[in-house]
């Protein structure tokens, strides 16, 4: 009897309460042998962060918008790009950093050669790429005096004067080589006609908008931005009036709806995702109501401050704010409240 209870009360585990049976089969809890990963689990495990690590890196690649004219997005800012028979045509080619990857993507849609890049204003996350794309293209406004082993690289003459200025440090291979100073210009190109209109005051003073006529796609730079407030550039020209009056001539002479307000006529902005005339108004109309309610308080006499304080864009941060980077929310709208006559202090 004694014995049966002793071999009962080896098949029980625990203390108290927490007992439980064990089978007499099982191994002791001591001896079970410590798994470690195989090599095999090992290289899965890295795969799989490898794989998440390289998936945030930026991807740069081509969507098509309309017609002849795709995005090149992913390069830090937005290149608009014009394929056709004859050549391809950008404007703007982002940063020198990226020149190799835009470059790839460019591929993915035409093996054709560079023969054009408009420059939307001279800065450099728009034009350090200008150089290292022109190479190898053909120039597009050859004659039979004269042919580069080159693309052309355009703009307007403003932005040949800032980039060319004694302490500007950037390199003579991104200079347009092609200028104008008119309010207008009207190219060619793969059987479409391109219009290169200069806004007075927009971003800068040295901004281009080009028009595909026939894709019905506005590539508009700086001027527009669907993610953030617009830099203003004050320093070089720049203003919110300006970049007011040029949207406002975008919405009432170029740009088209195909119904309902929706499609159409399609506008890439410097930064951000392909839009149409009802984003572009909806962001007119978001910069208009800013505006004027920093206007209302400059006219109280607050100080930048006091309208910082007031958070007169506290609506809208949500899709365009900013707290940190190149440009902020408070530095949008300290650009408008000294254009608007605020106090210096």
């Amino acid at each position: 009897m004694t014995r049966l209870w002793n071999r009962r009360r080896r098949l029980f585990t625990g203390h108290g309460a927490a007992m439980k049976l064990r089978s007499p089969l099982a191994p002791s809890p001591a001896r079970v042998p410590r798994r470690t990963p195989s090599a095999s689990a090992r290289f899965w495990v890295l795969s799989f962060l490898l794989t998440g690590i390289l998936a945030a890196q930026p991807k740069v690649g081509a969507l098509k918008v309309q017609g002849n004219v795709y995005l090149i997005y992913g390069a830090g800012s937005n290149i608009t790009m014009q394929a056709g028979d004859q050549a391809v045509v950008l404007v703007d080619s982002g940063p020198a950093s990226m020149t190799e990857k835009v470059r790839r993507a460019i591929r993915t849609v035409s093996s054709r050669p560079i023969s054009l890049i408009i420059s939307t204003a001279f800065d450099r996350d728009h034009t350090s790429g200008n150089g290292a794309l022109a190479k190898g293209g053909f120039y597009m406004f050859a004659s039979p005096n004269e042919t580069r082993p080159e693309a052309a690289k355009v703009s307007h003459l403003r932005v040949l004067e800032r980039m060319s200025a004694e302490n500007s440090g950037i390199p003579e291979a991104d200079w347009p080589g092609d200028t104008y100073d008119d309010p207008d210009w009207k190219l060619y190109a793969n059987d479409e006609p391109l219009i290169l209109e200069h806004p007075l005051a927009a971003h800068s003073d040295g901004d281009t908008i080009v028009f595909f006529r026939r894709s019905d796609v506005i590539s508009m730079g700086d001027i527009f931005d669907s993610d953030h407030y617009p830099v203003i550039d004050a320093k070089n020209g720049g203003s919110l009036a300006g970049i007011l009056k040029t949207i406002n001539h975008v919405l009432k002479d170029i740009a088209i709806p195909k119904a309902n307000e929706e499609g159409g006529t399609y506008i890439i902005p410097g930064h951000g995702r392909v839009c149409d005339r009802t984003d572009l108004t909806n962001y007119r109309d978001m910069l208009s109501v800013i505006r004027d309610r920093i206007q209302d308080l400059v006219s109280k006499g607050a100080t930048l401050d006091q309208v910082k304080k007031a958070r007169p864009t506290f609506d809208y941060d949500g899709g365009y704010g900013a707290d940190s980077g190149p440009w902020t929310t408070d530095m949008f709208v300290e650009a408008v409240y000294r254009e608007l006559g605020g106090k210096a202090k």
